[in-house]
C-alpha cells in the first residue's frame, strides 16, 4: 500500500490553496470591472474631446484677430526659422553645458550649507551665522542683479592677467543663486528626520560624521527630491541669462539671428527647445512627487 506524500494530494492543504486561488471572480466582480473599464474609457474620451475643442477654440480665436497676418510674419516664418535653427543649437549645447556643472555645483554646495546650518553646539555658531547670511544674501538678491555684479565686478578685481571667461561667471552667479534655495531643501529634509535615527547611530558607534552620512542625509535626499527636481526645471530656464554677459548661447544665437533679418521668430524657436528641455525633467518631478505620496499613504519608510 503506497503512502502519499503531504502536500501532493488533492486533498491536501497545497490543493485546497491552489483551488481557492484558481476560482474564477463572480459575475457581480465581472460586471463592477466592466463598469471601471467603462468609465475609464469615458473619461479619456471626454478629456481628449475638450483638449481638442480648446485648442480648436484657442486656434479660431488667435488666428482671427485682425493682426494675425503681421504677426504670424514676424514670429511663425518657417524660413528664418530654418535658417536660424543651427546656431541655435550650437548655443543651446552651451546651456546644456551649463547647466550640467552647475547643477553638479550647485548640490554640493547646498548640502555643504545645509549640513552646516544643522550643526549643534555654541562653537558652530560663527559658521551657522556664516550660512544663515549666505542664504539670506543670495536668496534675497535677484539673478539678473547678481549676473551684472559677478560679471562686471569679479574682473575688475583683477584676479588673473587673463579675461575671465563670461560663461564661468555666469555659471558662479547661477551657482552661488541656486545653492542658497537648495541648501534650504535639504535642511528642511534634514529636519524631518526624527531625532531617534541620529541617537540611535550614535548608540550604535557612528560618529555624527557618519551618522550624517550614512543614516540621516540618505533618508533627507529622498524626502526632498521633488522639490530639488523642481528647482533643477528652474535652472533650466535661467543657464539662458548668461546670454546678458555676452555668452554666445541659445539666446544670444536667437538675438543675433533677429537682428539679422529683423524677425522674431528665433525666439520662439528658441523657447520651444528650452520647453522640450524642461518637460521631461518636470514630468519627472511630478512622477516622482505621486511616487513619494503614495509610499507615505501606503505607510513605507521613505
Amino acid at each position: 500500500m503506497s503512502t502519499a506524500r503531504p502536500g501532493t494530494s488533492g486533498s491536501g492543504p497545497a490543493a485546497g490553496t491552489a483551488a481557492s486561488l484558481a476560482t474564477p471572480p463572480s459575475s457581480l466582480e465581472l460586471r463592477r470591472r466592466e463598469e471601471r473599464t467603462r468609465r475609464a474609457r469615458r473619461s479619456t474620451l471626454t478629456a481628449l474631446v475638450s483638449t481638442l475643442a480648446f485648442a480648436v477654440l484657442l486656434w479660431v480665436g488667435v488666428t482671427s484677430a485682425p493682426g494675425w497676418p503681421r504677426v504670424q510674419a514676424a514670429f511663425l516664418d518657417p524660413q528664418v526659422a530654418a535658417s536660424s535653427l543651427p546656431g541655435i543649437l550650437r548655443g543651446l549645447w552651451l546651456n546644456v553645458r551649463v547647466l550640467a556643472v552647475a547643477a553638479v555645483l550647485t548640490l554640493v554646495l547646498g548640502m555643504l550649507v545645509a549640513v552646516v546650518r544643522t550643526l549643534r553646539g555654541p562653537v558652530w555658531l560663527p559658521l551657522r551665522l556664516l550660512a544663515t547670511g549666505y542664504v539670506d544674501l543670495f536668496r534675497g538678491v535677484p539673478l539678473i542683479v547678481l549676473l551684472y555684479i559677478v560679471g562686471f565686478g569679479v574682473p575688475a578685481l583683477r584676479f588673473t592677467d587673463g579675461r575671465i571667461s563670461s560663461v564661468v561667471l555666469g555659471t558662479t552667479a547661477i551657482v552661488l543663486t541656486y545653492s542658497a534655495y537648495v541648501s534650504e531643501v535639504f535642511r528642511a529634509g534634514i529636519e524631518t528626520v526624527h531625532p531617534s535615527q541620529r541617537l540611535g547611530a550614535r548608540s550604535l558607534g557612528l560618529s555624527y560624521a557618519q551618522s550624517m552620512r550614512l543614516v540621516v542625509l540618505p533618508q533627507a535626499v529622498r524626502r526632498v527630491m521633488p522639490p530639488l527636481l523642481n528647482d533643477f526645471v528652474a535652472m533650466q530656464k535661467d543657464v539662458g541669462l548668461i546670454s546678458l554677459l555676452g555668452a554666445v548661447d541659445a539666446v544670444r544665437a536667437a538675438q543675433i539671428a533677429q537682428l539679422d533679418g529683423f524677425n522674431f521668430t528665433p525666439y520662439v524657436v528658441v523657447a520651444l527647445l528650452f520647453v522640450l528641455l524642461s518637460v521631461p525633467t518636470a514630468r519627472l518631478a511630478d512622477w516622482v512627487s505621486i511616487r513619494a505620496t503614495r509610499r507615505e499613504q501606503a505607510g513605507a519608510v521613505l
